[in-house]
């Protein structure tokens, strides 16, 4: 296990995950419920921690799949759904073996809130090979990341640019930079949310 894992593992054991905001951000909520809203199909979320995007989409009528390799999120994300009433299925295992996991495919949506950008370049090889696997040829992909070296402790971050190469027969539908200094919440000013679609979709 590597030590971006061990220390993942200790942080939801001692209660301090500051990445789980407990808040769906407006991006996903436009996806779901706004003006050009997507159909409701398959959702798969990678690294879904605690489950709050998970659930939502579940509550919203979408067949929903979260994927995280802590087993503690999972945990507290399946008390997230039994008290939403939903039934998300809910997997520890990791996002770059998805096949083996056994989630299935013909996903719509997928949707990674912080889990791609903390992971090596190998993993991120493996990461989206799976996710081609796996989406429908008509999917989106709603992304979002630390830029490439933002300070601090943390994911080391990705760059649109490498979002975009790396997810090659996938385009880029919208962009939206970090909020400004002074607005929204320290997460908002600190990640770029991108949203690729695939084919004509």
């Amino acid at each position: 296990m590597d030590f971006r894992r061990i220390l993942f593992r200790l942080m939801y054991l001692v209660g301090k995950m500051p990445w789980d905001t407990g808040v769906v951000p407006p991006e996903l909520v436009d996806l779901v419920e706004g003006p050009e809203a997507l159909p409701a199909g398959r959702a798969l979320d990678l690294g879904c921690g605690t489950g709050t995007n998970v659930v939502y989409l579940a509550r919203h009528g979408w067949d929903a799949t979260g994927v995280d390799y802590t087993p503690r999120a999972i945990s507290r994300a399946r008390r997230k759904a039994s008290e939403a009433g939903v039934s998300p299925k809910l997997v520890v295992g990791d996002v770059t073996r998805l096949r083996e996991l056994g989630v299935g495919e013909g996903f719509s949506l997928l949707i990674d809130l912080g889990c791609f950008h903390g992971l090596s370049d190998e993993q991120r090889d493996a990461y989206v090979r799976e996710v081609n696997a796996v989406a429908t040829p008509t999917a989106r992909y709603l992304i979002s990341a630390f830029p490439p070296g933002h300070g601090g402790p943390g994911p080391r971050g990705a760059s649109r640019e490498e979002i975009e190469r790396r997810f090659e027969g996938w385009e880029l539908a919208w962009e939206h930079a970090p909020q400004a200094e002074g607005s929204g919440t320290p997460e908002r000013r600190s990640v770029t949310y991108l949203l690729l679609r695939r084919g004509e979709g």
